[in-house]
C-alpha cells in the first residue's frame, strides 16, 4: 500500500508507516504545501495512493467519492492534540489495515477506533 502523508503529518507519522512497512510520499516532498484540496487529492490518484490527513474537508463523501480513489483516512484528532495523539491515530490506522482493505473507502479515525464509509452499489 502506497501513502500521501498530507503536510500536516509530522516526521513521527512518516517514520511510523514507513516501519510498518508502507511506502510513504509527503505533500512536502512534492511542493504541494498549501495546494488546493483538489490538487492534492488528484495527485494521490495520479499516484495510486492513499491520503492520510487531518483535513476534515476531505471527511466529506459528497465531495471526495471515496470509490474514486485509493482510500482516504482523516485523522480526526482532539482539541490541542498532542504528538501522541498523532502517534496513537497513525497506530490505529496501521492497525486497521492489517484487517482491512482501505481501498476505494474513506476512514475517519479518531481515538482508537475507525468508523469507515463505503459507497453502497446501488
Amino acid at each position: 500500500m502506497k501513502f500521501k502523508l498530507d503536510e500536516n503529518i509530522g516526521q513521527r507519522g512518516i517514520n511510523q508507516l514507513k516501519q510498518a512497512g508502507y511506502d510513504v510520499s509527503t505533500v512536502l516532498e512534492q511542493r504541494l504545501i498549501s495546494a488546493s484540496d483538489p490538487t492534492v487529492i488528484k495527485v494521490c490518484q495520479q499516484e495510486d495512493r492513499c491520503l492520510v490527513t487531518l483535513d476534515i474537508d476531505f471527511s466529506n463523501p459528497l465531495q471526495y467519492v471515496p470509490s474514486q480513489y485509493k482510500g482516504i483516512a482523516v485523522l480526526r484528532l482532539p482539541p490541542r492534540a498532542t504528538i501522541d495523539d498523532l502517534t496513537d491515530a497513525i497506530q490505529t490506522l496501521i492497525n486497521g489495515l492489517e484487517r482491512e482493505d482501505i481501498t476505494g473507502k474513506l476512514w475517519i479515525i479518531q481515538r482508537g477506533r475507525i468508523r469507515i464509509y463505503q459507497q453502497s452499489d446501488d
